[in-house]
């Protein structure tokens, strides 16, 4: 039997046509993934290209965005017609606030009174509210037509007063038993004193004396010195044995938007003197007469002042004491007075402090106590320095009026001089002096 011999050669295998198949799956699928990338890629360029030109399209008519800008002249302006009006202008209805004007073109002294009918006025003129409207064109803006109404209708109102008068007041008193409640009407102000160009902004205030614990007031009537107000304020829990003991404090100011607002003048009227009959009422006239006129006969009072100067520490102490015989401000013969102090420094107010309101009092006891720090230390004097006093009256329903003033420092005049040059001659000490107030 014969043996074959082992191979010594490199070993031949026979070859696998599986894996020339796997490789070529591979590199299509490799191909098909790199054409639907292509393919995405292609479609989102033409979405954003189509996207692009149809902005592009839409903002086409406003700019560009190769489009240069171009100028166009304005257009002339052209009158707007009415189809339904016989003139060429479209009407405007009047302004709600401008008063109404008359039809005729030359200006009367007195126009003539015109409703809010449409009926003829006494004068035989027509209104605007009348089938023939005025034959001259109303101009298209409102402030035009508003000016133009301004001029032609002046209010009818009496000149300013010369004779140095404040005018009168009219008001209605009604007292109503069933309801324990007093009406106070206040109708109107006539001669106002026209204390600006165009007239005042007058109103009314009103409290009941002496509680002072009902207090009311009426609406501001723009620039004009004869206001209407026609205005019912109706005071609760007043029984009739109360009438005799009230009296009516009637105040009229103009009002300020900028500043306090400025007191024309008062009316007191007491009730004592009056007989109210239930549910009847009275119409009463008052002249207005001015709040500095109880002061003109009588003094204005006197302040008790302490002073203490420190020069170590730059201080300045200031005992406010007392007053005394200081004038009556209120209708019940009393007033509510208070302090009010300045430091000033070369003509400068650089402080200011204030004591409390003492009620319904002439001679007020303060006992208070304060102290101003003087600028310019340790070298600090009071050669440069003053202090001035206010004294006033406090008041809920008006602004707090001033009763008198004092000014104590190197520049004053008699006493306030005098006491000065003792507070600096003798540092240290509390040296205090009576004073007069002036106006």
């Amino acid at each position: 039997m014969k043996m074959l011999a082992p191979h010594d050669g490199p070993d031949i295998a026979p070859v696998d046509s599986s894996g020339e198949l796997h490789g070529a799956t591979f590199w299509l699928l490799v191909c098909g993934a790199a054409a639907a990338v292509v393919t995405v890629l292609a479609a989102l360029a033409c979405w954003v290209t189509r996207r692009r030109n149809s902005l592009a399209h839409k903002l086409g008519s406003k700019r560009g965005p190769d489009k240069a800008l171009v100028f166009q002249p304005p257009r002339r302006a052209t009158a707007v017609r009415s189809p339904g009006s016989a003139t060429h202008y479209l009407r405007k209805s009047p302004s709600p606030t401008a008063p109404t004007a008359p039809a005729t073109s030359p200006p009367h002294p007195h126009p003539p009174i015109t409703n809010h009918t449409g009926s003829k006025s006494p004068s035989g003129g027509t209104t605007p509210h009348s089938p023939t409207a005025p034959t001259e064109p109303t101009p298209l803006s409102k402030e035009l037509a508003d000016a133009n109404c301004t001029e032609k209708i002046k209010p009818v109102e009496p000149e300013p007063n010369n004779d140095g008068k404040l005018g009168d007041l009219h008001f209605k008193l009604r007292y109503e038993n069933e309801k324990s409640a007093l009406v106070v009407s206040v109708v109107s102000c006539q001669g106002l004193p026209g204390r600006e160009p165009a007239g005042p902004d007058p109103y009314v205030k009103l409290q009941l004396l002496p509680d002072k614990q009902h207090k009311v007031k009426t609406r501001v009537v723009r620039k004009t010195r004869c206001p209407v107000y026609d205005e019912d304020f109706t005071f609760y829990g007043i029984v009739p044995h109360q009438l005799a003991a009230i009296t009516l404090h009637f105040v009229v100011l103009s009002f300020d938007r900028y500043s306090r607002d400025e007191i024309i003048g008062e009316v007191v009227a007491p009730l004592s003197n009056l007989q109210l009959q239930s549910g009847e009422a009275m119409a009463l006239c008052r002249e207005i007469q001015p709040r500095s006129l109880k002061m003109r006969s009588v003094g204005r009072g006197e302040v008790l002042v302490s002073l203490c100067w420190q020069p170590a520490a730059a201080r300045l102490t200031v005992v406010l004491l007392k007053a005394r015989n200081l004038p009556k401000m209120d209708v019940t013969g009393l007033a509510d007075p208070y302090v009010k102090m300045y430091l000033l420094y070369n003509g400068q107010r650089i402080a200011k402090k204030k004591t409390h309101v003492k009620k319904r009092t002439l001679n007020p006891v303060f006992n208070e106590s304060f102290v101003f720090e003087v600028p310019a230390a340790p070298n600090a004097t009071l050669d440069h320095v003053s202090l001035e006093l206010l004294v006033l009256d406090w008041d809920r329903v008006t602004k707090n009026e001033v009763i008198g003033r004092l000014e104590l420092g190197a520049e004053g005049t008699g006493s306030a001089r005098h006491h000065w040059r003792e507070v600096q001659a003798a540092p240290r000490r509390q040296i205090a002096d009576w004073h007069k107030l002036k106006e």
